[in-house]
């Protein structure tokens, strides 16, 4: 009989930092039995339901620990969500060094395992006698970024967003400084020092686990795999995403596609935390209407913040209160708007979404990846922008609205990228090239595919050590 092989995992705050390393968890213990895995979980107030439901779908030799929640008067007013991250990360670390002491207490741990917006737990790793990992649900473009950027730093004067060019990280599309992540627009701040001092300890780690796969980002893997540029080993090991559950929460709109034409409707999301401005609810619900395609829109109330549902829910406020005046009475023979929430799964899944309109966040991506539907780029916050460019320039699967003068994209504009996608010749060149990075995507996930064999080769280290 094989030997319980321990592991510890840390995810990031937030609930799409949760779910990545949890469904990554999921899959280790799937494809090996023998290892057990506990994850500590750093909390502002108390998780929310969404996260709970989560944990109810484990299996038994994941556990769950939740840490000490940190208050929010503890963390300023108006900090940004990159800055609240850290501010709770650096909170809860006496709760993680406590945690992981009693457990290596009494079993021995052979890895830690940390999201990379808990970085920090990882200099833990030695004290407990354990190797250390960052687990990414971001892309290997943004990693390459990540251990780009140091360099870059020293030969730059400017702020990125002024460079004239695209800046050309080794093996990715060029990106113009505009795009890069939030964290690195102002580089006097302090939020940019601490991200630019954990992109350089990122080189001193055992390995970096991504999810993401050969086959969707061969290039950005080959170059973080080059040999001499000081990197530590890589590990691709997706896509690995939420499976689809039964929830009545779903069975309206589930309901509703099937009435509907295959591939006729643009589902329309921005993520667990995505959030629009009033103006932009108002450009949007006009853009979807004067489109005149099926759409299912699920609508969040409005905030200046566009981050602002990221980690704790909104204010207990109608969303539908905030659409223009008569637009779901004029709409409701061709769209459906949801409130707050939708089974995403599911209605990725569904024979009648014919495109995605989305924020961009990494999770949203892989998830419709394996669906093979093309997207509508609206980026909003942390790395999105980077995975928009990624998904229409590198891979050519997706169209990015014009942001006009004054922040906002324009509801003719709305129009247009949506009859590109949904009706276009482009949009159906998109359609194919996401057919075949569907099918790259089941193939990576298969008992001889790429990223299985990745985690197998880890899971046979990580053996080695008990």
């Amino acid at each position: 009989m094989e030997k319980t092989v321990h592991i510890a995992v840390v995810p990031g705050p937030g609930f799409s930092h949760l779910v990545p390393i949890l469904q990554f968890s999921k899959r280790l213990v799937q494809l090996h039995p023998n290892f057990h895995v506990t994850c500590l979980i750093p909390t502002l107030v108390s998780p929310p339901s969404a996260s709970i439901s989560i944990l109810q779908t484990l299996p038994p030799n994941i556990n769950t620990i939740f840490l000490q929640p940190v208050k929010p008067e503890d963390l300023p007013q108006g900090a940004t969500i990159e800055t609240q991250i850290q501010l709770i990360v650096a909170l809860s670390m006496p709760s993680i060094h406590q945690a992981l002491k009693t457990l290596t207490s009494r079993t021995r741990f052979v890895a830690l395992v940390a999201d990379s917006s808990a970085f920090d737990a990882l200099d833990f790793a030695k004290e407990f006698n354990m190797l250390s990992y960052i687990y990414l649900p971001i892309s290997a473009t943004t990693l390459s970024w990540y251990f780009y950027v140091p360099m870059l730093d020293k030969e730059t004067s400017c702020e990125y967003r002024d460079f004239p060019e695209p800046i050309k990280i080794p093996g990715c599309v060029p990106i113009h400084g505009r795009d890069l992540n939030n964290i690195v627009r102002d580089r006097s701040s302090e939020v940019y020092k601490t991200f630019l001092q954990r992109a350089w300890r990122f080189r001193f780690v055992d390995g970096v686990l991504m999810n993401t796969f050969l086959e969707m980002e061969t290039s950005p893997i080959r170059a973080l795999k080059e040999e001499g540029r000081g990197y530590p080993p890589v590990y691709p090991v997706g896509p690995i995403v939420q499976s689809g559950g039964d929830d009545t929460k779903g069975l309206e709109c589930e309901t509703w596609l099937d009435k509907q034409q295959v591939g006729s409707v643009l589902y329309v999301s921005f993520g667990s935390g995505g959030t629009l401005s009033q103006e932009q609810i108002n450009e949007l619900a006009c853009g979807l209407e004067l489109s005149n395609y099926k759409f299912l829109w699920v609508v969040r109330a409005p905030s200046s913040l566009a981050s602002d549902a990221y980690l704790s829910a909104q204010k207990d406020v109608d969303p539908l209160h905030f659409l223009p005046c008569g637009f779901l009475e004029r709409t409701k023979e061709k769209g459906m708007v949801v409130p707050s929430w939708a089974p995403q799964i599911q209605v990725l899944s569904h024979s009648s979404v014919g495109g995605f309109l989305t924020h961009c966040g990494w999770n949203s991506i892989l998830e419709r990846v394996l669906k093979g539907v093309p997207f509508i780029t609206w980026p909003l916050f942390a790395e999105q922008r980077m995975n928009a460019v990624l998904l229409c320039e590198g891979l050519k699967v997706g169209v990015r609205p014009r942001v006009s003068e004054n922040g906002l994209v324009q509801r003719e504009e709305i129009v247009k990228v949506i009859k590109c996608l949904m009706e276009g010749e482009e949009g159906g060149k998109m359609s194919g090239r996401m057919n075949e990075l569907k099918e790259a995507a089941t193939n990576a996930l298969k008992e001889d595919g790429s990223s299985t064999k990745t985690l197998s080769l880890l899971a046979l280290k990580w053996k080695s050590l008990v």
